[in-house]
């Protein structure tokens, strides 16, 4: 029989040595636990004022990709102009000034007219998740990148997200009754929604979101659209008109677009770049259910307290969008190739689309009605 012996007491040093090259002997990597990593942080600006609620959307988009990186991504967030004024982002992006940002293309559609197609086009009969249905699943997100890196020649790569709600006619002195009473007033808006109101007859300025009210308050406009309730009162304009036509096809289907430097992008961890991507989708979903509250909070706020009017866009007036809408769509197709090949892409994707919503999504006004014994707001007689 051996003799006992006195068992070696091990430490965890040479534990951890003596597992490494077991495991090296066997094939299996052995990792090394490191120490905290240095995050990697993006520089991005928006195009809204700190307050906007598209400005909150920014922030709440940076939040979840750096919760879902676990920290090894920082997004150095900057309001609007703290860089470059709100229009020339997409520049300042592709020269690297910038890492990326938060906006809408309709805010780059004077470099190419096309670029209004993706959020700020002519209505084919879907809504805001319509479109992003078609940028994801038909062909839309591609011919974007067509178009920016291509065609423009930026050094940009964009994910769209964040369906946003039907953007009202716009803030008035007085109701709007038929369409002739669009004719020569001015009017800020953005995008190919500029040419829209021009064939309309209105004098139209564009304008980013915080300059609106301060040229309403000087007399520089008579009227004037941004986005949708919560953006609205914030910017102010419950304190200039009190009259807001509601239900609108100029901008019937806008989202977001979140921009990067493709360069930047591309150097990235390939984990990163799909937080960055996914992240984006799941901001579409809470952006949504965010603005169902806010919207809804506000616009009883202003309703109840501020003295504001909600109207519905006559039928009239929305009959002689889409017409304005034909002659646009005719007369761009014409002199800009990839417009019209734009166009042709939405119309095959809305035609079934659109043709699918609306026989299946059952109408919301009978059942609120039955429930809450309140007819659904009725739009001013056809003139």
């Amino acid at each position: 029989m051996e003799k006992n012996t006195p068992k070696k007491k091990v430490s965890r040093r040479g534990f951890l040595k003596v597992a490494a090259g077991a495991a090296a002997a066997l094939g299996f990597p052995f990792v090394k636990r490191s120490s905290a990593q240095t995050p990697i942080v993006l520089k991005m600006q928006s195009t809204w004022p700190a307050k906007d609620i598209f400005h909150e959307d920014f922030i709440d988009w940076a939040k979840k990709v750096e919760e879902m990186s676990g920290g090894r991504l920082k997004i150095d967030l900057l309001v609007a102009g703290a860089v470059v004024p709100a229009f020339e982002l997409i520049e300042a992006v592709s020269r690297g000034t910038l890492d990326g940002g938060h906006g809408v293309a309709a805010y780059w559609f004077g470099r190419n007219r096309a670029v209004s197609l993706f959020g700020t086009g002519p209505c084919f009969g879907l809504d805001a998740d319509g479109m992003l249905a078609w940028i994801h699943y038909g062909g839309g997100q591609e011919l974007y990148n067509e178009l920016i890196q291509q065609v423009l020649k930026m050094n940009v790569i964009s994910f769209f997200h964040g369906p946003m709600p039907t953007q009202p006619l716009g803030w008035f002195k007085t109701e709007i009754k038929k369409p002739e009473d669009l004719k020569d007033l001015r009017y800020r808006t953005v995008g190919l929604s500029a040419s829209l109101f021009m064939e309309m007859g209105a004098a139209v300025k564009i304008l980013p979101g915080g300059e609106i009210i301060p040229a309403m308050e000087r007399g520089v406009l008579d009227a004037a659209e941004f986005n949708n309730t919560s953006s609205d009162k914030l910017l102010g304009f419950p304190d200039v008109r009190k009259i807001c036509m509601v239900q609108s096809y100029h901008q019937a289907g806008e989202h977001f677009e979140i921009m990067f430097n493709k360069t930047k992008f591309e150097g990235l961890p390939k984990d990163i770049q799909n937080i960055i991507k996914y992240a984006c989708m799941a901001q579409s979903a809470d952006f949504t259910w965010k603005l169902y509250k806010r919207n809804t909070e506000d616009m009883i706020e202003m309703e109840q307290k501020r003295g504001v009017k909600f109207i519905p866009t006559p039928k009239s007036v929305l009959q002689a969008q889409m017409k304005a809408w034909e002659k646009i769509v005719e007369k761009e197709s014409k002199e800009n190739p990839f417009f019209a090949k734009v166009i042709k892409s939405q119309k095959e994707f809305a035609v079934h689309a659109a043709d699918w919503r609306r026989k299946i999504m059952v109408p919301m006004d009978i059942a609120y009605e039955f429930w809450f014994k309140k007819p659904a707001p009725a739009a001013p007689a056809k003139k």
